[in-house]
This record gives C-alpha cells, structure tokens and sequence, in this order.
C-alpha cells in the first residue's frame, strides 16, 4: 500500500491533544449545526461506502458514524491526527488511513463504489478535486468543503480546474460557512459543493491527456484560439477561431479535445 501503517502509529503513546499545522491548513469546523447539516446534505444510505478526507478531531467523523453507512474510511495526513482518531474513534466500520488525499489510489480500498466527503485543507483542495476527477469511475458523489471563491470558480469555465471538473461532474453550491464556525477562523468564507457524475459519453475521455490539453490552452488565456489551434479545427468543431477560451462552454473544449489527437500549432 501507498500509505502508512496506521497500526504502527497507533501502538505507541496516543496523545489527548494536538496542536493545527499552518502547513496542512487546518481550519477544524466545530459547529454541531454545520457538521449535522453536511451529513443531511450526502444523503448516506444504508449500505453505502463512505471516505472523510481530513477528519482531524472527528467532529464530522462522529456525525457520519450516527448514519447507516456500511464503511468509512478515514484518510487524514497527519500523523498527530492520526493517534487521537485511534483514542477517540472505536467504530468497527472505521478504517483509518494515514495518506495523502492528493495522490491516494482510490482504487486500492477494493470497493466499487465510494461517496467522498470532507472539509479540504485550503492549500490543497484543488489538487484533492482533481485527483478525485482521476478516480470518477468509483466516485459518482463527492461532498467537499472549501473557500468560498474556489466554489464559485469550479462552477464556471474561467479555469482549467474548472473545465476539467465540470467536464465529468456537475458542480452544485449547497451553502456557505461563515470563518466564526471553524477553529482557527480562516481569513474567508468558505462553501459546500457536491460534485455529481455526469452521465454523458464525456466519461469516456481519459482525465490525464484531457488535463494536459486543457492547461495548454488556458495558457495565455487572453490569446484569440486561432492562436493557439488550427482555423479549420475550430471551424469543424464550430467555434469561432476569434474567440477566446474563457468564452467557450464545458461542451466546445469536450468538441475540441476529441476532433484531433494534436490540436497546437508547432
């Protein structure tokens, strides 16, 4: 496996308290409302596998637990996190994890089907977003909280995260956190999206070479595309070759990327 044992680092000296890393981002949301809030927002069924990503404390992980859910597991990075998790939680449906959310292979838990949730440390959430868009096939639910203005950037196409999100998800804004209900309070508000799988044929196209495309043209976004793709390309996609890229839909860079293997000019 890719991560750490967490039966090693649970075998020694548990502690009762830890101290939040500014390295890791750790804003903890304390509020008994909110966490309640999220979990009736995943809509948790019996049965279901479910993934908390940066559980911390286990402030959500002790509301996710009350619900019928068959599995949880727990992925969380840091390994002071770690042991108090081990004191606190003794649910036999909880596997802890110590891994990076960034780069874990989804697929290593052996499960078909996974719903994620969780509050993403701020300095990381895009990347955790586009790794759980790597992994679409096992995730078709994910329930993440982050900054207000990331939210509102995911929705649209100003972005290439933004395209490539909403290429395989729909993005939807449930509600917003003020900074009064976390520990420390951030600098911003922050807000909870769900990313939903989308049904179209877009699922077939594969995230990597589809990211590689999309940062490639977002590359001096301002350029007009005949710039930066061939006119006839874009005349057969039927895009305006004057137009610039924060001017096209999900569904014209989708036209795009499946028209020709090489679209650039030399």
């Amino acid at each position: 496996m890719q991560y750490e044992n967490c039966f090693k680092i649970c075998k020694g000296r548990v502690k009762s308290k830890v101290r939040l890393k500014k390295s890791f981002g750790q804003h903890l949301l304390i509020a008994p409302g909110i966490l309640q809030r999220i979990v009736e927002f995943a809509e948790i069924r019996p049965g279901e596998v479910v993934v908390e990503i940066g559980p911390g404390t286990g402030n959500l992980t002790r509301y996710l637990l009350k619900t019928q859910l068959k599995k949880l597991y727990l992925i969380e990075l840091d390994r002071e996190m770690v042991e108090l998790l081990c004191k606190k939680i003794k649910d036999p449906r909880v596997e802890l994890i110590c891994a990076d959310a960034k780069s874990f292979d989804f697929s290593s838990l052996s499960e078909k089907r996974l719903k994620l949730i969780g509050n993403l440390p701020y300095n990381v959430a895009g990347l955790i977003i586009e790794n759980t868009v790597n992994f679409k096939d096992l995730i078709p639910e994910a329930y993440y909280m982050v900054q207000k203005e990331v939210a509102e950037r995911l929705k649209s196409t100003t972005s290439w995260l933004g395209t490539f999100v909403n290429t395989f998800y729909t993005v939807d804004y449930l509600m917003t956190i003020p900074p009064r209900f976390f520990l420390p309070p951030p600098r911003v508000y922050s807000a909870l999206l769900v990313l939903r799988r989308r049904m179209e044929p877009a699922l077939d196209i594969e995230p990597e070479s589809y990211k590689k495309f999309l940062t490639r043209l977002y590359a001096q976004k301002r350029k007009m595309l005949k710039r930066k793709i061939k006119e006839e390309v874009l005349i057969k996609a039927g895009i305006s070759p004057n137009k610039r890229v924060e001017e096209l839909y999900t569904e014209d860079f989708i036209k795009l990327f499946r028209y020709y293997s090489v679209l650039f000019e030399e």
